[in-house]
């Protein structure tokens, strides 16, 4: 049956982009109504809808109301996403920041990092592969925690399959795939000993208390995912990672966010390409 496009009024856009900011923190603009108009109308149709105020109270109201949430979300981001995106930075932490951290944390023995909003893994797999490389035969000397959370259930059952398409790996170098993969001719399916190395959380980026059970993390990657949010939100979520981040510990984001606005929380680390913050005043602390 082919689709029928539905037009959106824009008290309906309104109604609606509200509901994803109240649970989400994701903001649509005005300009953007074309993109859930078009990214939606199937849904309508699936659903015997007839238009989006019935969408609408679909979502604001009974038993499957947070179901087809999850099935709206699913439907209007894009996972966009891959092992070893953007090398440079993933360098940065690999040569700099990780030989600091486990310098600092030599008697402890223990290190935490969050992915947050990993979508399919591909992110914190990556980071476990790289500190699987760095301590070789060390590493079952070390308490070793990394977490990725995502407010997306279908994007988190890839990664626990551990299952990704030529697509997913196409930053990936040989001698990686070689090492920690195993193709069949049409899926890399991850090794286990670095699937065991990362657990998986559903987590909403809004929901501080969530975060806070988990504790203190030493290192938090949170890349591309401010540009979805307003100024509110952004505060929110970089208040967050303030507070749940070590005082030496290093924050990550993407390389077109800045967060320099955020006064008093975070200071930008003077290493190019690595689009890194620290917490203010730890160089101070370092020194001292």
């Amino acid at each position: 049956m082919p689709t029928i496009r539905v037009s959106m009024t824009d008290s309906q856009f309104k109604a609606l982009s509200k509901i994803i900011y109240d649970r989400s923190g994701i903001h649509f603009p005005d300009a953007k109504k074309y993109i859930l108009e078009s990214r939606l109308t199937h849904r309508l149709q699936e659903l015997d809808l007839e238009d989006f105020d019935q969408y609408v109270a679909l979502l604001s109201m009974g038993p499957y109301q947070q179901d087809e949430f999850q099935e709206m979300f699913n439907r209007i981001t894009i996972n966009e996403t891959s092992f070893f995106r953007n090398d440079a930075q993933l360098d940065v932490f690999e040569k700099q920041i990780l030989p600091q951290l486990l310098e600092a944390r030599a008697k402890t023995r223990r290190l935490r990092i969050w992915s947050a909003a990993c979508s399919t893994g591909d992110e914190p797999f990556t980071l476990a592969i790289l500190i699987h490389r760095t301590l070789g035969i060390r590493l079952s000397d070390w308490n070793i925690e990394i977490l990725g959370t995502d407010i997306s259930e279908k994007a988190l059952n890839v990664a626990l399959a551990g299952q990704y398409t030529n697509y997913s790996v196409r930053s990936t170098p040989k001698m990686v795939l070689d090492r920690y993969f195993k193709f069949d001719g049409r899926l890399y399916t991850l090794n286990e000993d670095i699937r065991k190395m990362v657990s998986f959380e559903k987590h909403n980026l809004k929901d501080r208390l969530a975060a806070k059970r988990h504790g203190i993390w030493d290192v938090i990657f949170c890349r591309n995912v401010l540009i979805y949010f307003d100024d509110a939100m952004k505060n929110q979520v970089i208040g967050m990672f303030h507070d749940q981040l070590a005082p030496d510990g290093t924050l990550f984001i993407g390389h077109s966010e800045r967060i320099k606005d955020i006064a008093g929380k975070f200071e930008q680390m003077p290493i190019p390409q690595g689009f890194c913050y620290s917490k203010v005043g730890k160089m101070a602390r370092i020194a001292a």
